[in-house]
């Protein structure tokens, strides 16, 4: 994506598309790095002439280098099983309340913490001199240059979120050697420039900046909420739906522990507290095993199929690997006592309203267990384009939605990249821009507010 960026210009515009293909092989689920990395150089030729580079990307996985700064194997992905169970060896050392009053970070089996735990015994991690999550990898890449990015950190359950520095004595209970990874970096850091030969790929002339930014995609898509109050939660839509507030300080309590809110660290030392939602992920398995049906010609059905008639919890774990996700959907409202989803339109219905009620569920709790009052719930990120779920979710929360951007990532990247070189002012500035300058639709909420509640009930109930 190339962007350009003055006082009264925000555009955005797509300059290639390349697919990310996760591979089976030896047993595990991993990234084609090397193939995303080969992406991000093709984007870079067809982008032309560029002041600034930023990358952000999925959050909790890693890359190993040796001595040598050679990489170790291609990147386990987080959807591989191979946590299973080291949460539970984590807790024998650390209890999950100790755990959480440190890092403030959700239970999600996939952190890197019990990733690296995981891999304690292998021959790879013992020949590992350096580890660098995903974006740092590929911007050591480019640049030459090692560094471990703030927002990204913070999703690894070893940062403390109230000094924004490593958990060092957690780490060291846990055995993770912290020297592993590079010195922490925050957005609009610089990263380095593109390296000689990168440069001659590309078709570029130097010196090009590479910038660091909120390199996890969250907190890139939360600097990117056009937001004009500070009352106001966000839902960041997409593969994953990560819905909450943006705070100054992180909420530690044992009670938000047992709500699954995590607190993971955003632009200018703010904090995302938020609930990762399985999200979109449920839709597209269901289409994928479909064999990619029209998206819009579904969704029109869908609008059409009885509300609420069957709801799943939108954040069980039981969603989260891959294949056969209308059946697993199918077996949840069974299991329910609910009416069992017949058609493709009756469960992508199932699927919109059950993301709705979770998203209804996360923006209350949060708003409680922060003591916060919101007026207004943003949602970016790609799931912006979708009506439906826009229009659901206002119903759901009883609050007024505001849609968009959709590119919400891309435009957080590109105006911390701005800010960086004096293109953009304030945090206050940027969403003034994104709110003047991006296309926004809002939807007010409608509909009954007590069958959303007894649909609530029967989630809890189960």
């Amino acid at each position: 994506m190339t962007a350009r960026v003055g006082p009264e210009t925000l555009t955005l515009k797509e300059v290639h598309r390349f697919a990310n293909r996760p591979v089976r092989a030896g047993g595990s689920l991993r990234w084609d790095i090397l193939a995303l990395y080969a992406g991000v150089l093709d984007g870079l030729r067809a982008a032309g002439p560029v002041s600034s580079v930023g990358i952000d990307s999925w959050a909790v996985d890693y890359g190993l280098l040796d001595a040598n700064g050679a990489l170790l194997g291609n990147p386990v992905h987080y959807r591989d099983p191979r946590t299973e169970g080291v949460p539970e060896q984590v807790w024998a050392t650390v209890p999950a309340a100790e755990l959480y009053a440190t890092t403030g970070l959700q239970h999600a089996p996939f952190n890197t913490l019990y990733q690296l735990i995981s891999a304690r015994d292998t021959a790879q991690l013992r020949a590992a001199r350096r580890l660098l999550l995903i974006p740092d990898l590929l911007t050591y890449w480019l640049t030459g240059e090692q560094g471990t990015e703030l927002t990204n950190a913070s999703t690894t359950q070893l940062i403390d979120p109230r000094t924004g520095d490593w958990a060092y004595g957690l780490a060291e209970r846990l055995g993770v050697d912290l020297g592993l990874f590079p010195p922490l970096r925050r957005p609009g850091d610089p990263a380095g420039v593109l390296l000689p030969h990168v440069l001659e790929e590309t078709g570029l002339s130097g010196p090009v900046p590479v910038t660091a930014v909120g390199s996890h995609d969250t907190a890139s898509a939360v600097a990117a909420v056009p937001a004009s109050t500070p009352h106001f939660a966000y839902i960041c839509t997409g593969t994953w739906s990560l819905a909450g507030l943006e705070l100054d300080a992180p909420v530690l309590t044992e009670e938000s522990r047992a709500a699954n809110f995590t607190n993971e660290l955003g632009l200018d030392g703010t904090v995302r507290y938020l609930r990762n939602i399985m999200g979109l992920w449920l839709l597209q398995e269901c289409m994928r095993e479909w064999g990619g049906p029209d998206l819009d010609g579904l969704l029109a059905q869908a609008a059409h199929a009885e509300s609420l008639r069957s709801v799943v919890d939108a954040g069980d774990a039981a969603f989260l690997g891959p294949g056969r996700m209308p059946e697993r959907i199918a077996e949840a409202c069974r299991a329910g006592g609910q009416p069992v989803p017949r058609t493709p339109a009756e469960t992508t219905r199932c699927i919109l309203d059950s993301l709705a009620l979770a998203h209804r569920r996360a923006v209350a709790e949060a708003a409680h267990l922060a003591d916060r009052t919101v007026d207004v719930v943003h949602i970016v990120g790609g799931g912006a384009r979708n009506e439906l779920l826009c229009r659901l979710t206002a119903d759901a929360c009883g609050l007024p939605v505001v849609a968009g951007p959709a590119e919400a990532a891309a435009l957080g990247n590109v105006l911390v990249q701005a800010r960086a070189h004096g293109r953009v002012g304030d945090r206050a500035a940027m969403r003034g821009l994104l709110a003047r300058t991006q296309p926004l639709i809002r939807y007010e909420p409608r509909g009954d507010a007590a069958a959303w509640r007894a649909a609530e009930e029967r989630i809890t109930a189960s």
